[in-house]
Protein backbone atom coordinates (compact mmCIF):
# COMPACT_ATOMS: atom_id res chain seq x y z
CA UNK A 1 0.00 0.00 0.00
CA UNK A 2 1.33 3.44 -0.87
CA UNK A 3 0.45 6.81 0.51
CA UNK A 4 0.46 10.11 -1.29
CA UNK A 5 2.22 13.03 0.31
CA UNK A 6 -0.37 15.68 1.06
CA UNK A 7 0.57 19.10 -0.26
CA UNK A 8 -0.60 22.27 1.35
CA UNK A 9 -3.11 24.38 -0.54
CA UNK A 10 -1.95 27.50 -2.35
CA UNK A 11 -3.92 30.46 -1.07
CA UNK A 12 -3.85 33.65 -3.12
CA UNK A 13 -6.19 36.58 -2.60
CA UNK A 14 -5.42 38.25 -5.92
CA UNK A 15 -3.15 36.54 -8.47
CA UNK A 16 -0.31 38.70 -9.80
CA UNK A 17 -0.78 38.84 -13.58
CA UNK A 18 2.62 40.45 -14.25
CA UNK A 19 4.44 37.09 -14.36
CA UNK A 20 1.95 35.74 -16.92
CA UNK A 21 2.44 38.86 -19.03
CA UNK A 22 6.22 38.42 -18.78
CA UNK A 23 5.92 34.80 -19.96
CA UNK A 24 3.70 35.86 -22.87
CA UNK A 25 6.27 38.47 -23.98
CA UNK A 26 9.19 36.06 -23.52
CA UNK A 27 7.82 33.32 -25.76
CA UNK A 28 4.78 31.67 -24.20
CA UNK A 29 1.92 33.76 -25.65
CA UNK A 30 -0.73 31.03 -25.26
CA UNK A 31 -0.22 30.27 -21.56
CA UNK A 32 -3.66 31.60 -20.63
CA UNK A 33 -5.32 29.02 -22.91
CA UNK A 34 -4.43 26.36 -20.32
CA UNK A 35 -7.39 24.89 -18.47
CA UNK A 36 -5.30 22.34 -16.55
CA UNK A 37 -6.46 19.19 -18.34
CA UNK A 38 -3.17 17.42 -17.56
CA UNK A 39 -2.48 16.16 -21.09
CA UNK A 40 0.97 17.76 -20.98
CA UNK A 41 2.02 16.04 -17.76
CA UNK A 42 0.35 12.76 -18.74
CA UNK A 43 2.28 12.55 -22.01
CA UNK A 44 5.65 13.85 -20.78
CA UNK A 45 8.50 11.32 -21.05
CA UNK A 46 10.57 13.27 -18.49
CA UNK A 47 7.62 13.35 -16.11
CA UNK A 48 7.31 9.59 -16.32
CA UNK A 49 10.82 9.24 -14.88
CA UNK A 50 11.08 12.27 -12.54
CA UNK A 51 8.91 14.50 -10.38
CA UNK A 52 8.54 16.93 -13.30
CA UNK A 53 4.96 18.10 -13.90
CA UNK A 54 4.53 20.54 -16.79
CA UNK A 55 1.00 21.21 -15.62
CA UNK A 56 2.22 22.14 -12.12
CA UNK A 57 4.68 24.71 -13.39
CA UNK A 58 2.10 26.25 -15.71
CA UNK A 59 -0.44 26.33 -12.87
CA UNK A 60 1.98 28.15 -10.58
CA UNK A 61 2.79 30.58 -13.39
CA UNK A 62 -0.90 31.28 -13.98
CA UNK A 63 -1.27 31.99 -10.26
CA UNK A 64 1.60 34.50 -10.44
CA UNK A 65 3.96 32.41 -8.30
CA UNK A 66 7.04 33.61 -10.13
CA UNK A 67 9.64 32.80 -7.47
CA UNK A 68 8.32 29.24 -7.07
CA UNK A 69 8.49 28.73 -10.85
CA UNK A 70 11.88 30.21 -11.63
CA UNK A 71 13.64 28.65 -8.64
CA UNK A 72 12.24 25.13 -9.13
CA UNK A 73 14.96 22.64 -10.15
CA UNK A 74 12.34 20.60 -12.04
CA UNK A 75 11.91 23.53 -14.46
CA UNK A 76 15.11 22.22 -16.04
CA UNK A 77 13.92 18.61 -16.36
CA UNK A 78 12.10 19.32 -19.62
CA UNK A 79 14.00 17.85 -22.57
CA UNK A 80 12.08 19.99 -25.09
CA UNK A 81 10.81 16.93 -26.95
CA UNK A 82 7.57 18.82 -27.75
CA UNK A 83 5.32 15.85 -26.95
CA UNK A 84 3.21 18.07 -24.68
CA UNK A 85 2.97 20.71 -27.38
CA UNK A 86 1.90 18.15 -29.98
CA UNK A 87 -0.86 16.84 -27.70
CA UNK A 88 -2.14 20.01 -26.04
CA UNK A 89 -5.84 20.46 -26.92
CA UNK A 90 -5.71 24.22 -26.22
CA UNK A 91 -2.59 25.12 -28.25
CA UNK A 92 -0.85 26.33 -25.08
CA UNK A 93 2.50 25.19 -26.51
CA UNK A 94 3.75 24.07 -23.08
CA UNK A 95 7.33 23.59 -24.29
CA UNK A 96 7.46 27.23 -25.36
CA UNK A 97 6.02 28.26 -22.00
CA UNK A 98 8.69 26.25 -20.17
CA UNK A 99 11.43 27.75 -22.35
CA UNK A 100 10.06 31.25 -21.68
CA UNK A 101 10.07 30.61 -17.92
CA UNK A 102 13.64 29.28 -18.19
CA UNK A 103 14.69 32.45 -19.99
CA UNK A 104 13.18 34.53 -17.20
CA UNK A 105 14.87 32.30 -14.62
CA UNK A 106 18.30 32.70 -16.21
CA UNK A 107 17.84 36.47 -16.49
CA UNK A 108 17.14 36.49 -12.75
CA UNK A 109 20.12 34.33 -11.84
CA UNK A 110 18.62 30.83 -11.71
CA UNK A 111 20.23 28.03 -13.70
CA UNK A 112 21.23 24.52 -12.71
CA UNK A 113 24.97 23.91 -12.60
CA UNK A 114 25.04 21.34 -15.41
CA UNK A 115 23.18 23.70 -17.76
CA UNK A 116 25.56 26.51 -16.92
CA UNK A 117 28.54 24.23 -17.66
CA UNK A 118 27.06 23.29 -21.03
CA UNK A 119 26.54 26.97 -21.87
CA UNK A 120 30.16 27.76 -20.97
CA UNK A 121 31.34 24.83 -23.08
CA UNK A 122 29.39 26.14 -26.08
CA UNK A 123 30.97 29.58 -25.65
CA UNK A 124 34.40 28.02 -25.31
CA UNK A 125 34.32 25.39 -28.06
CA UNK A 126 31.20 26.02 -30.14
CA UNK A 127 29.69 22.69 -29.12
CA UNK A 128 27.92 21.44 -26.01
CA UNK A 129 29.84 18.17 -25.84
CA UNK A 130 33.31 18.70 -27.26
CA UNK A 131 35.28 15.59 -28.03
CA UNK A 132 38.69 14.70 -26.64
CA UNK A 133 40.47 15.66 -29.82
CA UNK A 134 42.98 13.00 -30.73
CA UNK A 135 41.40 9.81 -29.36
CA UNK A 136 37.95 10.65 -30.72
CA UNK A 137 39.30 11.84 -34.05
CA UNK A 138 41.25 8.58 -34.43
CA UNK A 139 38.19 6.51 -33.48
CA UNK A 140 35.98 8.41 -35.94
CA UNK A 141 38.54 7.92 -38.70
CA UNK A 142 38.87 4.19 -37.91
CA UNK A 143 35.13 3.66 -38.51
CA UNK A 144 35.21 5.62 -41.77
CA UNK A 145 33.71 8.98 -40.79
CA UNK A 146 35.22 12.45 -40.78
CA UNK A 147 37.77 13.05 -38.03
CA UNK A 148 35.86 16.14 -36.88
CA UNK A 149 32.04 16.08 -36.65
CA UNK A 150 30.13 18.61 -38.77
CA UNK A 151 29.54 21.15 -36.00
CA UNK A 152 31.01 24.45 -34.91
CA UNK A 153 33.92 22.82 -33.08
CA UNK A 154 35.75 22.37 -36.39
CA UNK A 155 35.13 25.94 -37.53
CA UNK A 156 36.85 28.67 -35.49
CA UNK A 157 34.90 31.35 -37.36
CA UNK A 158 31.62 29.75 -36.22
CA UNK A 159 32.81 29.66 -32.62
CA UNK A 160 33.60 33.36 -32.88
CA UNK A 161 30.09 34.02 -34.25
CA UNK A 162 28.58 32.13 -31.31
CA UNK A 163 30.61 34.29 -28.92
CA UNK A 164 29.51 37.47 -30.71
CA UNK A 165 25.84 36.45 -30.45
CA UNK A 166 26.28 35.60 -26.76
CA UNK A 167 27.96 38.95 -26.12
CA UNK A 168 25.37 40.94 -28.08
CA UNK A 169 22.49 39.28 -26.22
CA UNK A 170 24.21 39.42 -22.82
CA UNK A 171 24.10 35.64 -22.46
CA UNK A 172 27.86 35.50 -21.87
CA UNK A 173 27.48 37.72 -18.80
CA UNK A 174 24.57 35.67 -17.42
CA UNK A 175 26.59 32.48 -17.68
CA UNK A 176 29.76 34.04 -16.28
CA UNK A 177 27.87 35.57 -13.33
CA UNK A 178 26.41 32.17 -12.54
CA UNK A 179 29.92 30.66 -12.78
CA UNK A 180 31.26 33.13 -10.19
CA UNK A 181 28.45 32.25 -7.76
CA UNK A 182 29.33 28.54 -7.73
Amino acid sequence: MTSAEEKSAIVIDTPDDSFVQMIKKTGGPNIQNCYQCGTCSGSCPAGARTNYLVRGIIRKALLGLKEQCISAPELWYCTTCYTCTDRCPQDVKPTDVIKAIRNIAVAEGYMLGPHQKVALKVLETGHAVPLDKESWENLRESVGIERVPPNASGHPEAIEEIRKIAKKTGFDKLVEEKKEEQ
